[in-house]
């Protein structure tokens, strides 16, 4: 095919060896800044994707570009309404990592309920007493808010059903389920125990969960975020949580990532915070790693794509 497509590392093997056998040359970059890019890959004809920004205006000094194939399903990293005037493809991979994220939310939900990690930690510092005051709940009875019932939401929605929750659901592009109740977006916040957030990053979804959303919450509710960081304040967030305006949250997505060090929801201890691991399974990165590749490949073999987010006539 004689084509290049610069790939992150960490990129899956099954990808890697998807282009290769495809005769496809890969260029591995530490990073997608733009200076990595113009050293090491100004002449691709494909870029695969993860969580770094991608610039539009690097996208002038790279000709060749046919398609910014994302590994993973949120897209709010590349600017797609741009590159589509520049007649350059977005994709995403969207059956890729469905089940592990809501299997991940799950987890962090059964995390929160139990203190499981605060009271770990505190076993490890010697500290066999913690437990005694901060009691978990049980998850059967209480009600979970899904906001955003596309593929994770649905199956969070399943799976928080088989708990015996009760699971209400906002989104205002469904109109049936067959698992819990459509309800308003006041109806979510005002009924739900638990929030969980599983919506794309768009003008209307932006700080989704504001101040504003957080005074109508429940102060014995909690906030789950794995889908995006812009989906939520993160100020507000903060405040609320050390004014006890709601009794927590569990957070895997932030305002800036890494999070930094400095940032007060460190400092905080009802709030449980993993660094994006929504996706971190071997299962999920072979699968997004493939996918991506198959994307790719298909564009430069002058096809349309499965999965793309903008349109290229």
């Amino acid at each position: 095919m004689n084509k290049t497509v610069a790939i992150p590392k960490g990129l899956a093997e099954i990808g890697k060896k998807y282009l290769k056998d495809n005769d496809i040359n890969i260029v591995e970059l530490a990073s997608f800044s733009d200076d990595e890019i113009l050293k090491k890959a100004k002449d691709v004809d494909g870029i695969i994707l993860m969580t770094d920004p991608f610039n539009n205006a690097i996208v002038q000094h790279l000709p060749n570009l046919k398609i910014v194939a994302r590994h993973g399903v949120g897209y709010d990293n590349v600017d797609y309404s741009f590159l589509e005037t520049k007649g350059i493809w977005v994709t995403i991979t969207p059956n890729a990592n469905a089940d592990t994220v809501a299997e991940v939310t799950i987890a962090e939900i059964f995390d929160m309920s139990k203190n499981i990690t605060a009271i770990a930690e505190k076993m490890r510092l010697g500290d066999f007493n913690y437990k005694n005051n901060h009691l978990g709940f049980d998850l059967a009875g209480k009600t979970l808010g899904v906001a955003g019932y596309g593929r994770i939401g649905k199956k969070v929605a399943q799976k928080a059903d088989a708990l015996g929750m009760k699971v209400i659901i906002y989104d205002p592009f469904v109109t049936q389920t067959t698992v819990g109740t459509l309800v308003s977006k006041d109806e979510l916040l005002s009924d739900a125990d638990i929030i969980t957030l599983h919506m794309a990053v768009t003008d209307d979804t932006n700080n989704f969960i504001d101040s504003v959303a957080l005074k109508s919450m429940k102060t014995s509710s909690y906030l789950v975020n794995l889908g995006r960081g812009a989906l939520v304040d993160q100020e507000a967030l903060i405040n609320s949580l050390k004014n006890h305006e709601i009794s927590g949250a569990a957070l895997d997505v932030f305002d800036q990532e890494p999070l930094p060090l400095t940032n007060d929801l460190y400092t905080l201890d009802n709030v449980l915070l993993t660094p994006h691991i929504a996706s971190n399974t071997v299962n999920a990165m072979n699968r997004m790693a493939l996918d991506s590749a198959k994307e790719v490949v298909k564009v430069l073999s002058n096809e349309n794509p499965t999965w793309p987010v903008n349109r290229i006539n």
